[in-house]
């Protein structure tokens, strides 16, 4: 992330001073802020001045989508939308949509990732609104249904879309069955390269070559345009985690959403020689006090966090020691008082104190991507949900 997203000058994030402890005889769990969430959205859609297409994808980026839609406002059974729901949920597949559908959301759902041939008649099935760029997928479309399809134009990312420079190759095909909305994605919004105000006029001359009707809805801005700038230029925005709290520093003051605890299960007493985990990586260097946390890469502490990452005990931030292990995670804490039972902080706000580490701090630490280390606590962890 950049400087002139970061350097702001903003206060830090504001958190709730005291979490909820978790379930009884729990030994890690996820809590997630839902009026957290819901102070987000209404940052972006504030500063976007146009609505949200919130990206919900791959379980609401582990935060459990469910409650996530509900929070956001998104209209279930029919339901009539309020003024604050989302213009329409973002998925990336298919079944994620129908998922949505079997919850019985009925707001619109739009997949942004190129889908297969084969799975077009799901989509309609479903009402998922398509991102089409190939003829063959338009006609096959229009075949199924009259419903709306969105055009993804390629400006520079090459993962996905209608490469920029043979947007001619589709004018036929559009002018006959035009889509709802056309959109693009910045590759490094963050950065302040030059490369979206490129992305962006490759995406505007590519409009006038299609000449797409008047009313065809535009969208182009991720999380980090939507911070960069405002208003949005276009008729949508499309914030993905930003949404779940990072930055947290950002000019929007984001507040961090997902919170991770667990147990101190054991407590060792070391002397200097002594060593810690897997391949002794970690050697005391005089008497130490070692806790052992439930908590390891198998619910999605990572291990690239090994030796070099930090928890919260009572306030204090205490080091890792050793190799992360799958299930177990072992702290120094021998300038903190600490005891079998003790709840530490993995990430977010700490119960006991003011104190919070958030994704941006946990991922540079371990030298991690924030959306990589916030999918990753799905593997095995409750929730608990802060209405």
């Amino acid at each position: 992330m950049t400087a002139a997203i970061y350097e702001t000058g903003a206060e830090p994030s504001p958190v709730r001073p005291r979490i909820p402890p978790g379930p009884e005889g729990t030994r890690a769990w996820c809590t997630v802020d839902l009026a957290a969430l819901q102070h987000n959205a209404a940052q972006l859609r504030a500063r976007a001045g146009v609505p949200l297409v919130p990206m919900v994808k791959a379980d609401a980026y582990g935060l459990g989508v469910e409650a996530v839609v509900r929070a956001l406002g998104a209209p279930f059974h029919d339901e009539a939308p309020t003024d604050q729901a989302p213009w329409a949920l973002g998925v990336a597949a298919v079944q994620e949509g129908e998922t949505l559908r079997a919850l019985g959301v009925s707001a619109r759902v739009l997949c942004t990732s190129p889908v297969l041939p084969s799975e077009l008649s799901r989509m309609a099935q479903s009402r998922i609104t398509p991102s089409l760029h190939r003829d063959a997928d338009v006609l096959a479309w229009r075949a199924l249904t009259d419903a709306p399809w969105h055009l993804a134009i390629d400006t520079g990312m090459h993962r996905a879309g209608l490469g920029w420079r043979h947007v001619a190759a589709m004018q036929t095909v559009v002018a006959l069955h035009p889509p709802e909305g056309v959109f693009t994605h910045f590759h490094s919004a963050d950065r302040p390269n030059g490369s979206r105000e490129l992305q962006e006029a490759r995406f505007r001359c590519a409009l006038e070559a299609l000449a797409l009707p008047a009313g065809t809805l535009r969208h182009t801005d991720n999380s980090w345009a939507n911070v960069a700038r405002a208003p949005s230029p276009y008729e949508l925005t499309r914030p993905g985690i930003a949404l779940y709290g990072s930055p947290g520093d950002s000019v929007l003051a984001l507040r961090p959403v997902l919170h991770v605890h667990a147990r101190v299960v054991d407590v060792h007493d070391l002397e200097a020689g002594d060593t810690v985990s897997y391949d002794a990586m970690y050697t005391a260097d005089r008497a130490r006090r070692i806790a052992t946390v439930a908590l390891g890469y198998g619910d999605g502490y990572r291990r690239a966090l090994s030796n070099r990452g930090q928890m919260l005990l009572r306030g204090h931030r205490v080091p890792v020691v050793g190799v992360v292990t799958m299930d177990m995670t072992m702290l120094d804490v021998t300038d903190v008082p600490c005891d079998v039972g003790d709840v530490v902080t993995a990430l977010g706000a700490d119960p006991d104190s003011s104190a919070c580490l958030t994704l941006d701090d946990v991922a540079t630490t371990g030298g991690l991507s924030p959306y990589e280390l916030l999918v990753g606590w799905r593997l095995r962890l409750p929730r608990v949900y802060l209405p």
